[in-house]
């Protein structure tokens, strides 16, 4: 199920800024194409302060 819509979820970045009408919308594209991964660090950080955290309780 995942092999079918991955493939609608990819977006070519390039391609965008090339067709970007303006620089407000590059920088957009930028932020959120970057965004995602940002997020998934954060959360990665809180979960090890959290499990570093608990282990230092017991």
């Amino acid at each position: 199920m995942i092999h079918l819509i991955l493939p609608l979820l990819q977006v070519n970045v390039a391609e965008k800024l090339k067709e970007a009408p303006d620089s407000n919308y590059q920088t957009g594209v930028i932020i959120g194409s970057f965004l995602p991964f940002v997020l998934l660090i954060g959360v990665a950080y809180w979960m090890y302060y959290w499990a570093k955290k608990a282990d230092e309780k017991k």
